[in-house]
């Protein structure tokens, strides 16, 4: 091979080459859950990138991957109730960067979003819901504390993230004070039993008295009955006969008022024959 020709098959090898890179350079690819940020010369695009598929222009301009998947970060914040007691919330966030501000985020913030924009907020929205409440409420009403830091922390980042959820994972208090609420809550619970007892003896007390003014009344009902008509005595009587005939029928009765048995009636005519 003349040198002519060698010198032509490195040039067209090295052309090639640069066809090759050229033509790699001029692509991209955005992975799914992620949007693109396209920086050309140092100037940020006005709209991010899809994800697949697409062309830029060669060497002069790179596409910068940003996430939009929804994240969970976990921290912890130092607050002071509105006793003055020391309290330290551990909180998880779960937040994710919308579409329409990543190129916001990418041009205007550095680091970090939830680092830069999402936990302080989230913190001063925290630590805003605790002041209002007293170490003791902050334990019991926990969901409220939730509700309140993540209305506030919205408020406070507005539309540029969004933040889906906040859960307050676990609350510390100090070792004497977490004492002094378990010794008040025991004494509470030794007090609704005792309540509850006294009230279960005050119903049972009413109802004796119900029972017995009901008997009384009944007592009362019949005495007077039988006063107005004393024939209701025999009827009772008849009724309740198991009919075998009585020796004596009625209290104090005399020789007319005795009645035998028909056996012995019988037994002594045969002994008068």
């Amino acid at each position: 091979m003349t040198p002519f020709g060698s010198i032509r098959l490195i040039a067209g090898a090295v052309v090639a080459l640069m066809l090759v890179i050229a033509a790699a350079s001029a692509t991209y690819i955005v992975d799914p859950g992620y949007r693109g940020v396209m920086v050309t010369l140092g100037h940020v695009s006005a709209e991010s990138k899809p994800e697949g598929f697409g062309f830029k222009p060669p060497f002069i301009s790179r596409i910068e991957p940003q996430s939009i998947r929804q994240q969970t970060v976990k921290f912890q914040t130092e607050c002071y109730s509105s006793d003055l007691q020391q309290v330290i919330v551990h909180t998880r966030v779960l937040y994710r960067v919308p579409p329409p501000s990543v190129v916001t985020i990418f041009r205007d913030y550095t680091g970090d979003p939830f680092e830069t924009l999402i936990r302080p907020r989230v913190a001063e929205a925290l630590k805003e819901a605790t002041a209002l409440r007293t170490a003791e409420l902050i334990v019991q009403r926990r969901e409220e504390i939730k509700n309140r830091t993540l209305e506030r922390a919205r408020l406070k980042i507005g539309e540029l993230l969004v933040i889906e959820d906040v859960v307050l994972e676990d609350i510390q208090l100090t070792s004497v004070l977490e004492t002094a609420i378990e010794a008040k809550m025991v004494q509470e619970q030794e007090a609704n039993r005792a309540r509850f007892a006294q009230q279960q003896a005050q119903v049972e007390a009413d109802t004796a008295v119900i029972k017995a003014r009901g008997e009384a009344e009944s007592i009362n009902l019949r005495g007077k009955a039988l006063r107005e008509n004393p024939s209701i005595l025999e009827l009772q009587v008849v009724e309740q006969w198991d009919g075998i005939t009585p020796l004596v029928v009625g209290p104090g009765a005399t020789g007319a008022n005795m009645v035998l048995p028909l056996g012995d009636l019988d037994l002594n005519r045969q002994g008068a024959e």
